[in-house]
């Protein structure tokens, strides 16, 4: 893939990545038999396969076809851009990037890339029924998870419907700390910011689901669920006469903090489309500058809304601008 597939694409289209496959497979059988126009109709095919990526970047038979093709073409270059195209979907992992430093990508990119699959399957089915065997292997997804970079937002939405499985299958504490992890590194997914502060209220965890409805509600303002959370406290609370607010300037101060050290991985890692740098100043108008400059919007959002919250309106600046570089 000459080009990235488009990161701004927040939601995978099945029907429309299939009708691209199938597409691309009638040039494939097209370009097999007319071997006087095989080249025009394998870049047919490839145009069409790099579409059905585009339009749906969980179904691992899209990728399968466009290195299948790749390869025919003896795309080197293209099958690399692929490869670390996937690579990015699945948590930018440097072990993983690091491999295809001298490889002969003609021949074994498609074991690399069927080797990606086997750890880490696209499809959340077939990803839960392999680590729902083994507490080993849950637990070194959790503590691989820890270093992923999952900024990408169809990362987001890959590991988002992973660890949905942990929900659905009842394994809320495990389910917790990683969907935190994810709306941390992509703050503007109000979806999962409510199904998280769900989880909460129906824990009783007030607190908690009060601080995930108010960035939901932030980044989705059409969806007032704060507001709407806030008017189910009070009539729940009203017959006993106890009033409710929501909560104080250190429980807040303690949620941002906690998600702004969520925020990115453990372990920053350079590479070709990430150069990341730590701010090395304690001063916080410095860091939040540093932040952006960096390319570290997330962090620069919730570091600058922790301040806004403990009166330090010179931040809102900084936080405006995050919230301008997230949309």
């Amino acid at each position: 893939m000459t080009k990235r597939t488009n990161a701004r694409l927040q939601h995978p289209r099945r029907s429309l990545g299939n009708r691209h496959r199938a597409q691309a497979s009638k040039f494939l059988n097209i370009a097999n038999t007319d071997t006087q126009n095989r080249l025009t109709n394998l870049n047919w095919a490839e145009q069409s396969s790099r579409q059905s990526v585009l339009h749906d970047f969980t179904n691992e038979d899209n990728w399968r076809q466009l290195i299948e093709i790749k390869i025919l073409l003896s795309d080197e270059i293209g099958i690399r851009a692929v490869l670390e195209d996937l690579f990015i979907i699945l948590g930018r992992n440097p072990e993983r990037t690091n491999i295809l430093t001298d490889i002969d990508l003609i021949t074994h990119g498609n074991d690399l890339l069927e080797a990606a699959f086997a750890v880490d399957p696209l499809d959340p089915n077939n990803w839960y029924s392999r680590i729902a065997c083994s507490e080993d292997k849950f637990e070194e997804f959790t503590n691989r998870m820890n270093t992923l970079d999952l900024r990408d937002p169809r990362a987001n939405i890959v590991f988002g419907r992973r660890i949905e499985k942990l929900f659905d299958n009842g394994r809320h504490e495990e389910f917790i700390p990683l969907a935190r992890r994810i709306v941390a590194q992509r703050p503007q997914n109000h979806e999962a910011w409510i199904g998280l502060g769900r989880l909460h209220e129906r824990r009783n965890e007030y607190d908690d689901a009060w601080f995930c409805y108010d960035q939901a509600q932030t980044h989705f303002p059409s969806k007032p669920v704060r507001d709407e959370y806030r008017n189910r406290m009070d009539a729940r609370l009203d017959g006993q006469r106890i009033p409710w607010s929501p909560p104080d300037i250190s429980s807040r101060t303690m949620f941002l903090d906690r998600m702004y050290k969520l925020s990115k991985p453990e372990e920053i890692y350079n590479s070709e489309s990430v150069v990341e740098e730590e701010p090395t100043t304690d001063n916080d108008e410095d860091i939040l500058k540093q932040l952006l400059d960096n390319g570290e919007v997330q962090s620069a959002l919730f570091l600058s809304r922790r301040l806004i919250a403990n009166g330090e309106e010179w931040a809102q600046q900084y936080y405006d601008i995050a919230m301008s570089n997230l949309s």
